[in-house]
């Protein structure tokens, strides 16, 4: 794509309405059933509408980051943006549906937020496919699984606080031809005595590592290597609920995100580039590193050259909670195409420490019968 085209859905507005065929009032993508029900009268509408939407097209990446074009930028004015002074998050609202607090850490510090520079337009999405009741039972038996947890804890209602939220994914692909360099180690032993406490000589075997140099190349294909473009949503959560099947995005249509939040994205294309090649880059190393004979290697050094370079902007589906207990607050992520759950949780000093002590007396029990 030259920087100049217009992205394949960017005739997609987000003031796109999706009324109630029923009563007018604005329908709700519902993710168990997956389709449009009006969350004032019942009534469902099937809604198919992305099928004629064609192939999510891949950006090429360098293009982009030399010249992004008007077109591939900026929200509909429709829309109203605002950021939490807290999280620094960027959520992107009907204008008639704005909260009063932050979606991500609850906080009520909300500013209206205008970029300097408009942002680029997300072109494709991953729709919810897990119910917000499917989710409400996982995360309870989650819950119900950690032990340390205090037991005030465990009894309070913290499920209400549930909310679904599309949040900024960016996908990277490149081809790359990657030579490598290393110290290649092979073990051998030798047999050398000593003699033991009681003063007779014994042998043992002991290692060695002779040292080669090794040399080698690798081709390897990356596809959609994903990178948060969140600040809401902690990256090491998101990174345990991952994989989102990006390869069943479809492209950007405002039914999928009617009744849910969306979040702006905070690290930027050039930003998010820069986190995909250190990715990348450790991917590789390890791919290197299998390639070197021996049994084991130093001084490993790669030497990529990239090419066929190309990226998306997706919105991908989270059920977030986030709650406060004592001084601190913690979230847990739920992926929202695979209802995978990670999250984070008080923990009670008492349990830990009664843990800690059970393995001390079972430690000292153990010695005193090796006695």
């Amino acid at each position: 794509m030259s920087p100049e085209q217009e992205p394949p859905t960017a005739h997609v507005s987000a003031r796109d309405k999706h009324a109630c065929p029923a009563c007018g009032a604005q329908a709700e993508w519902n993710p168990g059933k997956r389709l449009l029900i009006c969350p004032f009268c019942g009534s469902e509408s099937p809604y198919d509408g992305h099928k004629a939407g064609g192939a999510v097209a891949e950006l090429d990446l360098i293009q982009m980051l030399r010249s992004l074009p008007d077109s591939a930028k900026g929200w509909d004015a429709t829309r109203r943006s605002v950021q939490c002074q807290s999280c620094k998050a960027v959520m992107v609202f009907d204008p008639a549906k704005v909260g009063k607090n932050c979606e991500f850490c609850g906080s009520p510090a909300l500013v209206d937020y205008d970029d300097v520079q408009a942002p680029i337009r997300p072109q494709s999405l991953l729709p919810f496919t897990v119910s917000h009741s499917d989710v409400r039972d996982a995360m309870k038996r989650w819950y119900a699984s950690k032990w340390f947890a205090p037991n005030a804890f465990k009894n309070k209602s913290l499920i209400d606080q549930l909310h679904g939220l599309y949040i900024p994914y960016w996908t990277f692909d490149a081809s790359v031809h990657c030579t490598w360099t290393a110290d290649a180690g092979h073990y051998y032993y030798t047999t050398e005595s000593y003699r033991d406490g009681q003063g007779r000589t014994r042998t043992r075997q002991k290692r060695h590592t002779r040292w080669v140099p090794a040399a080698g190349q690798l081709d390897h294909v990356f596809d959609d290597e994903p990178v948060p473009g969140t600040t809401g949503v902690e990256h090491r959560l998101l990174r345990r609920v991952e994989p989102f099947p990006t390869q069943q995005v479809v492209p950007y249509d405002t039914a999928f995100l009617s009744g849910f939040v969306v979040e702006r994205y905070q690290i930027d294309l050039e930003q998010a580039a820069n986190a995909s090649l250190d990715q990348m880059h450790s991917h590789l190393m390890g791919l290197a590193g299998s390639q070197v004979p021996g049994d084991t290697h130093r001084n490993l050094q790669i030497h990529p050259t990239y090419s066929q370079q190309t990226f998306k902007h997706v919105l991908v589906p989270v059920w977030l909670l986030t709650y406060k207990y004592g001084a601190k607050v913690f979230q847990v992520v739920a992926n929202g195409h695979t209802g995978t759950i990670a999250g984070d949780y008080p923990k009670s000093f008492w349990k830990i420490a009664g843990v800690v002590l059970l393995a001390l007396i079972a430690i000292a029990i153990f010695i005193a019968a090796q006695s």
